[in-house]
């Protein structure tokens, strides 16, 4: 069933999409396009408005679902360069001092993505059999293990990303998201003030072993002039503002923050252990989504985490295809503000 659409002081929908049946999932995060028959995005990535439109609805809400989507590979590499490359024009001439205001960087190549010749290096296959969603997990390990913002390994991340999901096990496999500007929003004013001074190291070395097992190589370059070689680590500010929106998120996450610079370890481990508790422990700044065939879910990786749902066993299969873009390196604009102090929201 098709919900109205939103009147949440949260959702500022953009003009070119507002006809477009939608509700907001929850109150912070996550806005559903449900009504495939009226939505579909290949028609809208023929519009480039509605592509800037959307991207900037994405940043806005951190994720944003669509039903029963048609869209090809082609066609979703084709959105997520798009994204990318509307979102920036509109948003270049706030880069701070040290960005050239051109765009270099594309889609993402994963370090350990295969090149399926239907598909190309820049498809990401999430398969719950192998690879990228299956290196270094353990099912022993607490679910809440497994969130993050994909590839904050890398010297310039990810803007958005995009997944398609074309095979699901019969009950289970959820995706979770998680808004980083509310997780900010809720820390205190001293704790903000102080969190914005410092830098974290990331690090994905597990994909450095997993490429040895397999006895293939990490794939290099990546998408971007600056990430390149097998040194899979980065440094980012801890307090990040996304260009698009001009808010402030939380820039940590379990999977790939590693310390904070500046920091005695036992400070940097109590301070990170905290954070991501504060992260994966809010459900109330989450949304859970159950997918069904060919849903499409495209999310702000500057301002949400993320995690799959392992709950449905080795025998069954879940697969899909991803998009992953590349933005710009992160940074932190002191002028920026809160999410909520931004819309005016109030307890």
């Amino acid at each position: 069933m098709v919900q109205a659409p939103s009147t949440s002081s949260s959702s500022v929908m953009p003009t070119s999409l507002s006809a477009y049946p939608y509700y907001d999932v929850t109150t912070h995060i996550g806005t559903c396009f449900g009504d495939a028959e009226k939505t579909q995005l290949s028609s809208l990535l023929k519009d480039e408005n509605k592509v800037r439109d959307l991207a900037t609805l994405v940043s806005q809400r951190g994720v944003v679902f669509f039903r029963n989507q048609d869209i090809n590979v082609h066609e979703l590499k084709q959105l997520g360069l798009d994204m990318g490359r509307l979102s920036w024009d509109t948003f270049a001439q706030r880069l701070p001092e040290g960005y050239s205001g051109e765009k270099t960087s594309r889609l993402h190549i994963h370090p350990i993505s295969e090149d399926v010749p239907e598909l190309g290096k820049d498809i990401s296959v999430i398969s719950s059999t192998e690879g990228i969603a299956r290196a270094g997990d353990h099912m022993s390990k607490r679910a809440s293990a497994g969130w993050h913002s994909d590839i904050t390994f890398e010297r310039v991340p990810s803007d958005y990303a995009i997944l398609k999901m074309h095979t699901l096990p019969p009950v289970g496999g959820d995706t979770l998201w998680a808004s980083a500007y509310e997780a900010y929003d809720r820390l205190s004013p001293a704790f903000q003030t102080f969190l914005e001074g410092l830098e974290a190291v990331h690090n994905a070395d597990f994909f450095n072993r997993y490429a040895k097992v397999r006895g293939t190589p990490i794939q290099d370059p990546r998408g971007a002039p600056e990430n390149y070689g097998e040194d899979l680590t980065a440094v980012h500010p801890v307090i990040r503002t996304n260009p698009v929106t001009g808010f402030k998120g939380l820039y940590v996450n379990r999977t790939f923050t590693k310390r904070i610079l500046g920091l005695t370890p036992d400070e940097s481990d109590s301070i990170l252990d905290y954070l991501f508790r504060h992260i994966t422990e809010n459900h109330d700044l989450q949304v859970r989504f159950r997918w069904e065939i060919n849903d499409v879910a495209l999310w702000d990786n500057r301002s949400t985490f993320h995690t799959a749902t392992n709950d449905y066993g080795v025998t069954a299969l879940r697969q899909g295809n991803r998009v992953v873009s590349l933005g710009e390196r992160p940074f932190l604009d002191p002028a920026s503000k809160s999410r909520r102090e931004a819309l005016g929201i109030h307890d």
